[in-house]
């Protein structure tokens, strides 16, 4: 509206200078045709009298009313309507329901969204937004704190819905708050106060809700619609807090209220979901029947999910099998079915489960994966369910790949995920080591062989692999030839349709280019270019035949030469392959508790001539597998030949003294690793040792084992030297590949060893840190503490050098007594002259000194007498 025309309308004189003009006119008139001109006038000026006057905003005139309600309803709430509507529509269309869970009342997913400025809000909804504002800030008449238009309310009602279905739930309760304060007698009052309820329920405000619903169920003058709703909202919340009695008559007050047939399908199969969850089989398939009964009124989806529950619930006492397994045929069989057939084949599946039909089971489960389902949990579920069954069979290899497979397809941070994730990582191991025992075994069979039999087995190895490619060929050709018909022929496409905006028919031009052509740069005159480009080429087309030529250049001669000749490669493949059976044995003895299996490995192991290192402690696991079998006699036996061939070995010392092995049993493993690191710290190392050895026994199979490990080969370092660190960690990266432990003795073996091998002294500098070191037999525990309390009394005396005193063991029969801060080998060399000491046990006794470097070096090689020879040179 012009400036001009709000200034005219606030002239008080309007209405006289009005009749004036009209007076004027019709003074004027003397002919017919100044007659006619003059009512043009008249009426031109009548319209934009009565359009000027019913504009305002702020006069209570009946104009005014019923002109700014008008274009309320009929023009700005009736296009974002038509939004909001949009909206809903487009929800809906994307929602998918959770057929794994009890379905929600409203099929709705939404999340409170706090950010106001949301950039991802639905467009219709915003726009319906947009319109409901509009109508209130642009057709609004509150005059003297009343609102004379009467479809505000309705604006704030759709302002509300709006943003309901935005996810700005406390947003939308204000405006519905706004109706019930504002407008009190307004007739959507019902419908706000449902609204707002709807509202407070997605908050997990339930007992603000409850109050609400109870209270607008109780109004005689509840719209039906209103009164559905209600019922189904009523039902949602007692559902969320786990009321479900109470859901299951609201579900029902609502679904006998309801003309919509598809709402109705919705919540008799909520409440058949419900009577299951209670237990109540028989009620719960009359729920679902009766979803069933509604036929074609509702989603194909309620009718063929209602029917699978039906299947769930199935009395298989009533020996009626047959008709069952005939039913999940038919509704497979069915077309309409298909995009279904994912679940009807999982169904299909633990119905045969049940029936202990195992291979019949995990045919339907591999069936349902097979159709490529876009519901992860379901191939998640299929995926397990396998993985599991392999898994109770002891086929762990199976199981393995089947469990990773599971990963991929459940969700992270859920406890499915990690209890999946905790056993496939015990396998992991079994996994390797027997894939090393298939190949190695594999090879070593096939090297033994004579020639005319590997040349027999080749023949017919290589026969059996040209099926196998013709076949994939054929498969392939005839992928190629549905491409082509997907395409569709060119006669028969539209009409004005461009070559290029049809996607199949492109993709099938690429691929006979590039099966005709090959790859090609793009550059000019490339037909007649001999360059073609290389690299990898993901498309199935190319070079087809390239399997077929592969196969075709294979022969007996060619696979032959490819197997090892050379005795150190067949004797390094026997090493790695008796090892894997060996870990085997372990692993399915202690993680898996399977102890036929461990038997068989253990077994197999020692008839294939393995190593030295190997029998004893193979022997000694083979025994303790007998002994859980119940195998006395053969445990017996084995038990003799431990304690006769090998009577110095801890293995013969703990089956000669059982009870050594339970001196500590009370104790958890951390408890025990925590006792031992303390006893290394205070550099008691063969206890570290001698208690590490009992307790990797006592622990064997538990993760404790490889930490254990470690801290007894870093013992042996510091006890016995460098040799025997290293064979430590060489043991721990071989044994426990796998383990963090077994990674970080690999790291330490690449990285720290090298550094570490060099055991020549280097030549003393004039500066630097040098020590003076008494020797001591380690056995003299008194005379060492009594030398320590006296050198330690003449130091502190001493002002000027800042020395210090330390006790450290060098090996298993020598501990040193150290001075530290002595700064050069003179001062090192004469240090009791130094300090003027006079105590006659300190004078008495002979020391040698050493740079800190070089007596790094010899405590890493325990290589003392090397030392004192080349001092004494």
């Amino acid at each position: 509206m012009s400036q001009k025309i709000r200034f005219i309308q606030k002239d008080e004189y309007f209405y006289k200078l009005c009749i004036t003009y009209i007076n004027f006119l019709s003074y004027k008139v003397q002919t017919k045709s100044q007659l006619k001109t003059a009512f043009k006038y008249i009426t031109v000026f009548t319209c934009l009298f009565i359009l000027a006057s019913s504009c305002s905003r702020k006069k209570d005139r009946f104009l005014n009313r019923h002109w700014h309600a008008l274009n309320t309803k009929y023009n700005v709430l009736y296009n974002g309507g038509l939004a909001l509507e949009e909206g809903i529509n487009e929800l809906d269309a994307l929602y998918k329901d959770n057929y794994w869970g009890t379905l929600p009342v409203e099929r709705l997913t939404l999340e409170e969204t706090l950010d106001f400025e949301d950039q991802n809000l639905n467009p219709n909804f915003e726009r319906s937004e947009e319109k409901a504002i509009k109508a209130v800030h642009t057709h609004g008449m509150k005059i003297k704190g009343k609102e004379k238009n009467n479809q505000i309310d309705e604006a704030y009602i759709m302002l509300g819905i709006n943003r309901y279905y935005s996810g700005r739930f406390i947003p939308a309760i204000e405006a519905f708050n706004y109706i019930l304060f504002k407008h009190p007698a307004s007739n959507n009052i019902n419908t706000a106060k449902l609204w707002r309820a709807k509202a407070n329920l997605r908050l997990e405000n339930e007992f603000i809700a409850l109050n609400d619903l109870k209270e607008l169920l109780q109004n005689e003058d509840l719209s039906e619609i209103n009164q559905i709703q209600a019922h189904a909202s009523l039902a949602q919340l007692y559902i969320n807090t786990g009321s479900l009695k109470n859901a299951l008559n609201s579900l029902e007050n609502a679904a006998n209220t309801t003309k919509d047939k598809m709402f109705k399908g919705r919540l008799r199969f909520i409440q058949g979901q419900l009577y299951n969850i209670e237990g109540k089989k028989d009620s719960a398939d009359l729920a679902f029947q009766k979803v069933i009964n509604l036929k074609r009124k509702v989603p194909r989806s309620y009718r063929i999910n209602a029917f699978l529950e039906q299947v769930k619930n199935f009395n298989y006492s009533s020996k009626k099998l047959d008709s069952l397994e005939d039913f999940l045929d038919d509704i497979a069989s069915n077309r309409e079915n298909r995009p279904y057939l994912d679940r009807i084949y999982y169904t299909t599946a633990k119905h045969y489960l049940k029936t202990n039909k195992d291979s019949i089971a995990i045919s339907y489960f591999n069936k349902s994966l097979q159709t490529k389902s876009q519901d992860l949990y379901l191939n998640a579920l299929n995926y397990h369910t396998i993985a599991d069954y392999y898994y109770e069979n002891s086929n762990y290899t199976s199981a393995g790949v089947y469990y990773d497979s599971t990963l991929a397809n459940y969700k992270k941070r859920t406890k499915p995920y990690r209890a999946v994730k905790k056993r496939l990582d015990n396998l992991k191991d079994v996994i390797l080591y027997e894939s090393i025992v298939k190949v190695n075994d594999s090879i070593l069979e096939l090297v033994s062989l004579p020639e005319n039999e590997l040349i027999s087995y080749f023949e017919s190895y290589i026969t059996a692999l040209k099926d196998k490619s013709e076949k994939t060929k054929n498969k392939r050709t005839k992928s190629r030839r549905m491409t082509i018909n997907s395409a569709g022929d060119k006669k028969n496409i539209k009409a004005g349709s461009f070559y290029f905006y049809q996607n199949t028919t492109v993709a099938y031009g690429k691929g006979e280019f590039k099966t005709f052509w090959g790859e090609r740069p793009l550059e000019d005159n490339w037909r007649w270019s001999s360059k073609k480009v290389t690299g990898n080429s993901n498309d199935k087309y190319y070079d087809i035949n390239k399997e077929t030529k592969f196969t075709d250049s294979l022969t007996p001669i060619v696979l032959i030469n490819r197997l090892p000749k050379d005795s150190t490669i067949i004797d390094s493949i026997s090493r790695r392959r008796n090892f894997a059976y060996f870990k085997l044995g372990l692993i399915y003895k202690n993680k898996f508790k399977d102890y036929s299996r461990s038997r068989l490995k253990l077994e197999t192991l020692l008839k294939r001539d393995p190593e030295q290192r190997l029998i004893l402690p193979a022997n000694y696991n083979l025994y303790k597998v007998y002994v859980l079998l119940e195998e006395t006699a053969l445990a017996e036996t084995l038990k003799k030949n431990i304690i006769n061939n090998y009577p110095q070995s801890r293995y013969a010392q703990i089956l000669m003294n059982p009870l050594a092995i339970l001196e500590h049993n009370n104790q958890s493993p951390q408890a025990r690793y925590k006792v031992l690191y303390d006893a290394f710290e205070l550099e008691d190392y063969q206890k570290v040792i001698k208690e590490c050895e009992l307790d990797i026994l006592r622990f064997e199979g538990d993760d404790i084992v490889p930490k254990l490990e470690l801290l007894k080969t870093s013992a042996k370092g510091r006890l016995y030297g460098f040799e025997a660190y290293k064979e430590g960690l060489s043991y721990i990266a071989l044994n426990f590949p796998n383990n963090s432990e077994g990674k970080k003795a690999q790291k330490l073996i690449d990285n720290d060893l090298k550094s570490m091998e060099n055991e020549a002294f280097e030549k003393d500098s004039l500066g630097g840190n040098f020590k003076t070191i008494f020797q001591f037999p380690s056995s003299d525990l008194e005379v060492i503490n009594e030398f320590k309390s006296k050198l330690n009394i003449a130091i502190k005396k001493e002002d000027i050098f800042q020395l210090s005193l330390s006790e450290d063991i060098y090996d298993i029969n020598t501990t040193f007594v150290v001075v530290h801060g002595l700064k050069s080998i003179d001062g090192a060399m004469g240090f009791t002259e130094i300090l003027n000491i006079e105590i006659p046990e300190i004078v008495d006794k002979s020391y040698f000194a050493i740079s800190s470097s070089n007596y790094k070096t010899l405590q890493i090689h325990k290589n003392l007498g090397a030392y004192l020879e080349l001092i004494k040179n």
